[in-house]
């Protein structure tokens, strides 16, 4: 079969994704560069409107409209391929439409979102002073955490999902000036992802679509998660980016409300990353004879259910792509970023308690 090969007229209208994209990534070399410019014009000013009118427009609906885009995408480009194969397209015009549309996604994503990427950490915005190597307070930290843990533990179900996330959505108000993001920045419907077992299968627990600012959770997941993950997708959703960032933030605004639901749910996700730390394997399991039975099984129950969902070749695709995406955008340590949030809670907990051996218990 010959595919058609001709030469295809350029118009100004085809340059202008194109054109698109040069700017955007000539915004993104700069943007890197000068954190403070992007915390203050774009994630303190551009992105809440961009968050407000999007998520005014997705929030109209119960379902995810990314999951329709990119299912339509996938059946879209299987019929484009399929006429080029046929040769009723050419195969410039072909290369030329997926171009433009890569452009158009590149420079979509970046300024309905991406730029968040970009901002300066948050050691910077909360004007933490103090920094020390994680050893030093590894072990108070994961006393208190445990304690904490212990001391809030509580059953949950489904039915409690409603009254969680207006907890969630009270604590993120109330904390706004504290952690220094924009309230209300639009709304946070949660959606159930379209296609849950697929994810689940690949290990994701949620994600947040920022094409139409989207906070999405997995459908499989355990009412002891739930209060985390709803949290850390929400997080996202106010423009903090890296991993670790959303999963200190979702920590802190589940452990600072009144409801022991989200406390317990915050504890036991931290203590997890906690758990799995290279460094501190030894002084781990001393401590763990201190964990309350009930809650080291909540934790076994997640691990297990986890594990019996997974496909591992769909988990390593996952992990490598995200791993790829994370880098692309500087998080230079990929999908290690997550586990960061050990080192940022023992700095927050060395910065508002510098002169007490442990965090209060909770």
């Amino acid at each position: 079969m010959k595919l058609k090969a001709k030469k295809v007229p350029l118009s100004l209208s085809d340059l202008i994704p194109f054109l698109a994209a040069l700017l955007t990534f000539m915004g993104v070399e700069l943007g890197a560069g000068h954190p403070a410019w992007i915390e203050k014009y774009y994630s303190g000013a551009i992105y809440p409107a961009i968050a407000t009118l999007f998520s005014s427009f997705s929030g109209l609906f119960p379902f995810s409209l990314w999951d329709i885009f990119w299912s339509t995408f996938i059946i879209f480009a299987l019929v484009m391929l399929g006429r080029l194969l046929s040769g009723r397209t050419r195969i410039l015009t072909f290369l030329l439409r997926t171009l433009q549309l890569a452009a158009t996604l590149y420079a979509f994503f970046y300024l309905s979102w991406g730029f968040n990427y970009f901002r300066q950490p948050i050691e910077k915005r909360l004007n933490w002073t103090r920094h020390i190597e994680k050893k030093d307070m590894f072990p108070a930290v994961l006393d208190t955490l445990i304690s904490n843990a212990n001391n809030s533990r509580v059953e949950l179900s489904v039915a409690d999902y409603p009254s969680i996330d207006s907890l969630v959505e009270a604590s993120y108000k109330k904390n706004a000036g504290y952690l220094g993001y924009s309230y209300p920045n639009g709304n946070r419907r949660a959606k159930t992802m379209l296609y849950t077992w697929f994810f689940a299968k690949s290990g994701v627990s949620g994600y947040f679509g920022p094409f139409f600012n989207e906070v999405h959770l997995n459908g499989v997941l355990l009412p002891t998660e739930y209060p985390f993950v709803l949290a850390h997708e929400k997080a996202h959703q106010f423009g903090i980016s890296g991993e670790a960032e959303a999963n200190f933030i979702a920590w802190y605004i589940c452990n600072s409300s009144i409801d022991k639901r989200l406390r317990y749910s915050a504890n036991i996700q931290l203590l997890q990353y906690f758990f799995g730390d290279p460094f501190h394997q030894e002084a781990i399991r001393e401590y763990l004879k201190k964990f309350d039975k009930k809650a080291m099984a909540d934790i076994m129950k997640q691990r297990n259910h986890w594990r019996e969902l997974r496909n591992a070749t769909l988990d390593k695709a996952q992990t490598t792509a995200n791993n790829a995406y994370l880098k692309s955008n500087k998080i230079h340590d990929g999908v290690m970023n997550y586990n960061s949030v050990v080192r940022l809670t023992i700095e927050w907990y060395l910065n508002e308690y510098p002169q007490t051996d442990s965090m209060p218990s909770k």
